[in-house]
């Protein structure tokens, strides 16, 4: 389960698309950049191999939830 997702927008100009996003997992942070596209980029910390297709969409589906649902 992620913990303490937080996620804000990459511009001051809200109406182009970015936006950075962290959460802890397993007590490690991650950070990363969810693009327009859906694509993710990992900036400090890239998730294990076989965690990171799980990570991904439980971040999908929290962006979904946040950002495009409202």
């Amino acid at each position: 389960m992620l913990m303490h997702f937080q996620f804000k927008p990459l511009f001051k100009n809200q109406n182009i698309p970015g936006w950075s996003f962290s959460f802890y997992y397993k007590k490690q942070r991650y950070i990363g950049i969810y693009n327009q596209t859906g694509k993710i980029e990992w900036t400090l910390v890239t998730p294990l191999q076989e965690e990171i297709e799980w990570l991904t969409s439980q971040v999908h589906e929290l962006m979904l939830y946040h950002v495009y649902d409202h």
